[in-house]
């Protein structure tokens, strides 16, 4: 479930041209990481599509948050561990937990994110090695959620966060890939189209593309997350983000 060291954040897809991975500045920064945890009971699992698109959503929640920037010059409580978060490689971890596990996390600081019936908890970053004991112990595997049926075609107008069909993943890998791609719409955006993006509740959908389609969607010119490949997959492209005309209209070259 660990997305470490994607190059989902955009300065890393200008820089990689120019900049060898040896002297990336990033590399030589502090690293944090995003916690996520995903709330799965035994007898009540949500289903894959549904964690998905939550922990997306999750994720801009988190990074809209008036605690995670500026307002009116005076900095938000968690708005220097956003920017140390981000002045490194942008990675993400997600986790399971059910029932003290998951009241346990809840009373941490942090923004908790409900879809159909998943509910997914976002933390501020931190250190990646200074985990707060309760989640440093909260399991990464297990997160095998399926979709009992297909999911539909995504609603027009709103943004989509296309998966590789080339690639198995777990849901928790899914889940951070997911965030990663969201993070990158947020980026791509002004801040009126952002505004309009959360006064409409973050409205976006998380499907897996056709191969054709994916072939489309790298050649096209949007923003893609790049894998590292530090965990379950080989490094590589993982989700394509297509801007909905309406509600998110991304630019087609960043």
């Amino acid at each position: 479930m660990t997305s470490a060291d994607t190059s989902s954040d955009a300065s890393s897809d200008s820089v990689s041209d120019t900049v060898s991975a040896a002297v990336d500045p990033r590399d030589e920064a502090p690293q944090f990481v995003l916690p996520l945890v995903v709330r799965i009971e035994k007898d009540a699992p949500p289903a894959r599509t549904d964690a998905l698109e939550t922990a997306a959503r999750a994720v801009l929640t988190l990074l809209s948050d008036e605690r995670a920037g500026s307002v009116g010059g005076e900095d938000g409580e968690w708005a220097q561990a956003v920017r140390d978060w981000e002045d490194a490689r942008i990675r993400k971890v997600v986790r399971r937990a059910r029932g003290a596990e998951w009241r346990r996390a809840s009373a941490l600081p942090g923004i908790e994110v409900t879809g159909e019936r998943a509910e997914v908890r976002v933390f501020p970053p931190v250190p990646l090695d200074g985990w707060p004991k309760e989640l440093v112990k909260l399991q990464v595997s297990g997160t095998d959620l399926d979709d009992p049926e297909p999911p539909s075609a995504p609603e027009p107008g709103i943004p989509v966060l296309w998966l590789n069909p080339g690639l198995q993943m777990s849901a928790g890998k899914a889940m951070a890939q997911a965030g990663h791609g969201a993070q990158l719409a947020w980026w791509a955006l002004p801040d009126a189209e952002r505004e309009r993006w959360r006064k409409n509740g973050f409205a976006l959908a998380v499907r897996t593309a056709s191969r054709e389609r994916w072939a489309e969607l790298t050649e096209s010119g949007l923003p893609i997350v790049h894998d590292a490949g530090f965990t379950e997959i080989a490094p590589g492209p993982t989700v394509a983000v297509e801007g909905g005309s309406r509600l998110c209209p991304l630019p087609r070259e960043r």
